[in-house]
Parts: C-alpha cells; structure tokens; sequence
C-alpha cells in the first residue's frame, strides 16, 4: 500500500516536472540499456555453457553429445513451460507482432525473463535455433511493461515495445542502424519524429552497452576480405533469385512442420519426436548445433575444416564433390532443425537459421562455380555475407533489415550494392511466389494483423459502442399512420425503427417513403406493417468494425441498425463512422 502511494506520487511528480516527450526520450534510453543488458546475459550463458558441456571432452565420443545434449534441452525447456511458467504461449516475434494487434501492446510480465530462460536452455544444449528473437521478445516485454506501469497510451507503448526490440537487437549485433530498420520494417512502426528519436536512443543505448560488457569472442563481427568487383554484379543477381527461393523452402518447411507438432496432443510426444530427430541430425551434422555463428565466421574466413569438424564428412575437405553435399545438406537440414527444436516446445527464433543457412547458400554458390572455372574467380567470403542477407531479408519480408545488418557487422559499407542487389531480388522472388512472411503468416490467415495494414490498424481503435447513435424514435408494430405523423414531428431524423413490445426490430420506416401520405388524414389508419421496409442489413452489436465497415461497402447503405440478439440498440451512419475513422487516423499518426 505505501508503495502503490510513492507510485502515485512519482507519477504525478513526473507529470508536473517532465513533459511527455522527454519522459518517453529517457524512458528509452533505460529500456535500451535494460534489453542491452538481457542480451549480455542470454549471449554470454550460452556460450559459456556451451563450453562448460563440450569442453575437454574427446572429439571421438563427441557426436553421441551431440545427439543427447539437444533432446535434454527441449525437455528442460518444455517442463520449464509447463511446470514453471504455466504458459504454453510461443516466444517469437509473431507473438509480438499479436500483442500490438489485438492485445493493445502488452506483453505479459513474465515474457521479461521467461524468454531469456528458456532460450539458455534451449540453446545452451544445442538446440538449433537462434537467441535473437527471446532477446527481442524480452527487450520487447521490459518496453511494454515499463509503458504500462508509467500508464503511457496504446501508441506510447507500442513505441516503448519497439524501444525494447531495437535496442536488443542493436545490443546483439552492434548494428544500431539495422536496429531501428527492424521496427520499421518487421513491427510496422510508424516513421516520425515522434518514434524515431526514441528509436535512435534504445539502440544507442543497447549498442554501448554492448561494447561496455561483451568478451570480444561473443560478438558477431566479420571483416571484408575482397573489394567489390562490378563484374560480379550478374551472380550477386543469380544469387538473390536463389536466396528468394531458399527462402520459400524456409518459411514452407517451417510452418509445415509446426503444424505437424501441434497435432500432438501430448507434450512428451513432442520432446520425445523432435529430440530424437533433433539429436540424429546433429549428430551427422555437429555444424548444426545451437545458432551457428561460430560455423559463419569459420565460413567467412576460409576455414572450411572448423565447418566439417566432427562430421562424418571431415576428412573429405579437398573433395569437391563432398564439400557441396555437406554444405548443400546444410542448406536443406538447417531450415529442418531449426524448425523441429521450435516446433517440440524449444523456445528461440529464426534470425540466427535464417543467417546461418544465407551463409550456406552463398558460399555454395561460389564455390561450385569457382570449381568449374566458369569466370573470374568469386570472392568466397563476400558471397557468402550477401547470401547471409539475402536469405534473411527474404524470410523475413525485411530486405532493408537484412543490408543494413550485414553492412554494419563488418564494418562499412563497401558490399552496399551487391547487398542492396541481391537482398531486394531475393525479396521480390518470394513476394511473387509467397504473400505472407513467415512471422506474419499465421496472423494473417486467423485475421488479426493489423501492424502490416493501416486500414485495419485505424479500425482496431474504434469502438461499435463509441458511434452508435440511440436518438431515432422508434414506433410500436401496433400503431398506423397517425401514430406515425405523431413521430415524425417530434423526431429531427429520418429512419424511424418499427419495434415489438420486447424490443426486437422487424422493420424500419423512411421519412422519404411516407412524405406524399403524411399530410392525407384519411389514410392515418392505414397499419405500419404495411408501410414499413426491412433495412438492407443489421449490425450485431459483436460485429468488428471491419464487418461494419463491409457491410455498409456491401449493401450502400447510409445507415444501418444495431441488434442485440434481435433486440434493437440504435442506428450507426456512415458519416459519423467515417468522422470517428478520421478522428482515430489522425491520433495515431499524429506526430
């Protein structure tokens, strides 16, 4: 109780010594250190743990590790849910973006650290996803719920939310740029001066922290090896048509294989199905285990045996033939394992596979054709980095996401057009063949995303309560036309409801359709069941506004009245539908 009072009394202190747009501004910077700090530890404990379990031991019984180690981390994690949290609910980026739709962009409190828990579980026993969208999800959750708590409104907390996602992604890869980019782009969220100064200092923020804290080992950095050569420019197309359809493969797999999980009614199934299919993969292929930055950066820098490590392919290095079905495996297993460790109950995302399988793809590509000896030899690494954004870009549906993360984890901007190139080709190939990504597909199909639609973003704000209009007379089904005239010069409208003695509506009369009788008192006893109308259509007083809205699109109606379960409420015109649509356009674009 003494606390709740100091609450009340800080925010009224705030309210009266801080305007709001500096509150937000330092509001941001705190959730960007916080989401900064959340990676560091998510980062640093799965990595460390990954060495705490493999190190020192023998190479020879490693891979037996390997297929043990991930079948006890999905376990771990799916008790972790069920037992601890008692939430099931996913920790991805979809869950985001259905918080902003329909949950008005609360996060719930746990999801601050259940998703960092979850994901050291999951990854630190080489569970092949990524840590990027946990860190996201919690920065993400830290935003909302410090909105919420300082009772900032619906577009302030999403704002806070965004905060939280930027600067955990600016904190992971160091790439502040790419950090706004992704709320832009992925969340939807609208460029103003009123969302992208805050923006620019969560991922300031998140990215500092970052150089502060994190061992150099744990960073994402990759330093280009080879200049950009025009030459190229044709194969850095070739590659984004292939990055675009590697990404179909992705986002089908993936969600093919989720569904497939989810028909299993009981959670052991689950860990005993996708552990034992988890751990055989990894334990052919060990580059497959947890996110796979380090099988990158050995990639990158021309170390093609760190890759090979372990595998039953590792003495076939100088084989060419050898190396493109193992890296070609790699391609098609990574999207499999990825989705196999989300799908039995693992908790992680599908940034780090997404980038992990680009990398494949690209060095796939320039390796078979500097083979061949069909040109001018390719830069392995540089193809290797576009193909790593490529993909992503692709999966995603964020191309700008993917070009400037990767312009920025090395440093500088001299792959900018092949980046740019390759990224938008891979984005338009997967537009074509695929509407939805793959975060947004599920949301889309169940009608509830409304962060990629403005329309619809306008229409989530409106309430049918808010426009309904309860000033029309209504006139019983007993009366005539007397009763009627006697309405009419009361009533300043023209629709008057025909209603029984319970209240349920069975017609309406038209002030146009009775005008040329009104004034002849000899038709007065004329009944109302014979002058009245049925309206083209009735409104459900549960109807969303979007079926309002297609209602009156659909029968061209001005107005149309409100039922309760057959029981009249009131009329909704369209005018005030589209002045109260207006209203609430301007208040969420407002700067």
């Amino acid at each position: 109780m003494i606390g709740n009072t100091r609450w009340r009394r800080f925010l009224i202190w705030r309210l009266r010594h801080i305007n709001n747009r500096s509150f937000i501004l330092i509001l941001s910077v705190l959730i960007g250190i916080a989401s900064g700090m959340t990676a560091l530890v998510l980062k640093t404990a799965v990595y460390r743990g990954r060495e705490f379990l493999l190190e020192g031991i023998n190479w020879s019984y490693q891979n037996y590790l390997f297929f043990l180690y991930p079948m006890i981390g999905v376990g771990l994690t799916l008790v972790f849910r069920k037992y601890i949290l008692r939430d099931l609910a996913k920790h991805n980026l979809t869950s985001l973006l259905h918080a902003i739709s329909k949950r008005n962009s609360i996060v719930k409190l746990h999801k601050t650290y259940s998703s960092v828990i979850g994901a050291i579980i999951t990854a630190g026993f080489g569970g092949s996803i990524g840590l990027e969208s946990p860190i996201i999800s919690s920065g993400a959750a830290i935003g909302s719920n410090m909105g919420r708590n300082f009772h900032l409104n619906y577009k302030e907390i999403t704002l806070m939310l965004a905060c939280g996602a930027s600067g955990a992604i600016a904190a992971i890869f160091n790439t502040p740029i790419a950090a706004i980019v992704f709320a832009l782009e992925v969340l939807l969220i609208d460029l103003s001066r009123f969302s992208l100064i805050p923006l620019l200092m969560a991922s300031v923020s998140g990215a500092i922290t970052t150089k502060l804290f994190f061992d150099e080992d744990i960073l994402i950095e990759f330093a280009i090896i080879h200049p950009f050569v025009i030459r190229d420019i044709p194969f850095f197309i070739l590659l984004g048509i292939l990055s675009g359809l590697i990404s179909v493969y992705f986002t089908k797999t993936f969600l093919w294989i989720e569904k497939r999980f989810e028909q299993f009614k009981f959670l052991r199934h689950r860990m005993l199905i996708g552990g034992l299919s988890l751990g055989i993969l990894i334990f052919y292929f060990p580059a497959l285990y947890g996110e796979g930055y380090n099988t990158v950066k050995a990639l990158v820098g021309g170390n093609l045996a760190e890759v090979f490590r372990s595998s039953l392919f590792e003495d076939y290095t100088d084989v060419w033939y050898m190396v493109v079905i193992f890296i070609g495996a790699l391609v098609f297993f990574k999207v499999i394992a990825a989705s196999i460790t989300l799908g039995a109950g693992g908790i992680g995302g599908i940034f780090a596979p997404s980038v992990f399988t680009g990398a494949m793809l690209g060095f796939l590509f320039v390796f078979v054709y500097n083979h061949f000896e069909l040109g001018e030899p390719l830069s392995e690494s540089n193809f290797t980095l576009v193909g790593m954004a490529s993909v992503l870009g692709g999966v995603l549906h964020a191309p700008l996401t993917g070009i400037f993360l990767i312009a920025e984890i090395t440093s500088g901007y001299e792959l900018i057009v092949p980046l740019m190139l390759s990224t938008t080709i891979s984005f338009i190939t997967v537009k074509s063949l695929q509407k939805e990504s793959i975060i947004t597909a599920q949301l889309a199909k169940r009608g509830e995303l409304i962060t990629h639609n403005k329309d619809l973003a306008v229409l989530r704000f409106m309430q049918l309560s808010k426009v309904i209009e309860t000033d029309l007379i209504s006139i019983s089904e007993d009366g005539n036309l007397g009763d009627l005239v006697k309405v009419i010069s009361k009533s300043k409208r023209n629709i008057f409801p025909v209603l029984t003695e319970e209240g349920y509506l069975i017609g309406i009369i038209l002030l146009d359709e009775v005008r040329e009788i009104m004034f002849n008192d000899e038709l007065y006893s004329t009944p109302i069941s014979s002058l009245m109308i049925m309206p083209p259509a009735s409104i459900s007083l549960t109807d969303s506004m979007e079926n309002v809205l297609a209602k009156f699109k659909e029968t061209g109606a001005w107005n149309l009245p409100v039922l309760d379960q057959g029981k009249y409420v009131g009329f909704v015109s369209k005018s005030k539908l589209f002045s109260a649509y207006r209203q609430h356009l301007l208040d969420i674009t407002a700067d």
